[in-house]
C-alpha cells in the first residue's frame, strides 16, 4: 500500500514562492501520471498540474506560467514549484495518481496572505 506524504507548505507573501513535495513509500509510481490537486476552503478538490511518466506536463490554466510540476523517479518524489502567489492559491495541496489510484496523504497548506 502506497503511502503519500506532502510537504513544504507554508504562510507566505504575494508573489512569493513555495515548493511542494510528495514523497511515496510501499510502490514505486514511476509508472504512473501524478497529479496535484488542491482544496480551498469549503469547495471541492481540484486537479490543476499532471506529469506523466515520461515527463509531459499539462495545467490548469490559473496556474500555468507560475507553477511547475516535476518529478524524481529515483526518490519517488514528485515537486511542484509554486511562484508568483496569489491569495487565490490559499489550499491544502495533496498529490496523487491522476486517477486518485492511492489513499490521499495529509496534504500540505498553502496560506498566501498579506
Amino acid at each position: 500500500q502506497v503511502r503519500l506524504v506532502e510537504s513544504g507548505g507554508g504562510v507566505v507573501q504575494p508573489g512569493g514562492s513555495l515548493r511542494l513535495s510528495c514523497a511515496g513509500s510501499g510502490e514505486n509510481f514511476g509508472r504512473y501520471a501524478m497529479t496535484w490537486f488542491r482544496q480551498a476552503p469549503g469547495k471541492q478538490r481540484d486537479w490543476i498540474a499532471t506529469i506523466t511518466a515520461t515527463g509531459y506536463t499539462n495545467y490548469v490554466d490559473s496556474v500555468r506560467g507560475r507553477f511547475t510540476i516535476s518529478r524524481d523517479a529515483a526518490k519517488n518524489t514528485v515537486y511542484l514549484q509554486l511562484s508568483s502567489l496569489e491569495p487565490e492559491d490559499t489550499a491544502v495541496y495533496y498529490c496523487n495518481t491522476i486517477l486518485s489510484r492511492y489513499p490521499w496523504g495529509q496534504g500540505t497548506q498553502v496560506t498566501v496572505s498579506a
